[in-house]
């Protein structure tokens, strides 16, 4: 088989052609958001929205609503509970978060556990990227251009509000508003990346583009850009590897991802762990290739 024949066959499909779309809108879009996550250290928040939207995903599921609306919904609603936890308790964040997302996630598997007939649990998990139609594309399609253009026009305030809150706080900014947004922002962007790879790997998704451009660059425009593109090739790899080696789509397409983050953690000019051996392996030979200064006796 030729390369070119190799690239066009799975195109061949709509299904296919589908799925590729959706995933790379939803990678592109996480991928541009978990930037923002790593810096402001929200990973955790990233979790907890992914797997509290399963409730709002299960009844929707039932009543016959559309998955985002559900998702959309009990995720601004976690949100919305964990700043209130936070606010009227002295808990800190991290046990908000365990508390409102494991509560709300077994919420959603008692749903869905009463209704079997009625429930694919391993499409709301894993998701269902091979099933995705016409009409479920153009709205993945559009939610995702709406948080990729709101993130890219507020980009400036919140790059600040990532690095220093204090001083955003300032010169006028109005960080409280910023955080909910941010917040509102991650919960859209879990629906986006509902239909391609599930709540589970929705994690995934959230965190290791971030974290392998935080490897790569100290420019955070560089760090957007290098995110968006790892995570875009990304995609594309992992859909024609579903393809061709019979897997799990999503899966294949979370591993590609962490395939790439291994790489770079290992060999990384600057930070990679193979590199920072071979430097401090060249310090000691330097420091044994001195020679020795005598002593007076």
């Amino acid at each position: 088989m030729d390369v070119i024949n190799w690239v066009l066959e799975p195109l061949q499909y709509g299904f296919l052609t589908r799925a590729l779309l959706v995933t790379l809108a939803a990678a592109v879009v996480s991928a541009v958001l978990s930037c923002w996550l790593i810096l402001m250290g929200w990973s955790l928040m990233g979790d907890a929205v992914s797997h509290a939207v399963l409730p709002g995903v299960a009844l929707a599921y039932i009543v016959g609503l559309p998955f985002s609306l559900g998702a959309f919904i009990f995720g601004a609603g976690a949100v919305a509970l964990i700043g209130a936890v936070r606010s009227t308790t002295k808990l800190k964040a991290d046990t908000a978060i365990g508390v409102v997302f494991t509560g709300l996630f077994a919420l959603g598997l008692a749903i869905i556990s009463k209704t079997p007939s009625q429930t694919d649990l391993q499409h709301i998990l894993f998701g269902n990227v091979l099933g995705v139609n016409t009409a479920e594309l153009f709205q993945v399609l559009v939610l995702g251009a709406i948080t990729l253009a709101v993130l890219l026009y507020k980009r400036r305030d919140l790059t600040l509000l990532a690095f220093d809150r204090i001083h955003a706080h300032a010169i006028g900014l109005n960080t409280r508003w910023l955080s909910a947004l941010m917040l509102g922002l991650l919960a859209l962007t879990v629906v986006v990346g509902l239909q391609a790879v599930g709540i589970i790997l929705m994690v995934a998704m959230l965190i290791t583009p971030g974290a392998t451009a935080f490897l790569l660059t100290r420019s955070f425009d560089t760090m957007l850009l290098i995110a968006a593109s790892i995570t875009a090739s990304a995609a594309v790899a992992g859909i024609y590897a579903s393809y061709y080696l019979d897997i799990s789509t999503g899966a294949s397409v979370v591993l590609a991802q962490s395939v790439v983050f291994v790489v770079v953690y290992l060999f990384a000019r600057r930070n990679g762990v193979v590199w920072q051996w071979q430097r401090r392996r060249s310090a000691r030979r330097r420091v044994s290739e001195q020679p020795s200064i005598p002593t007076s006796v």
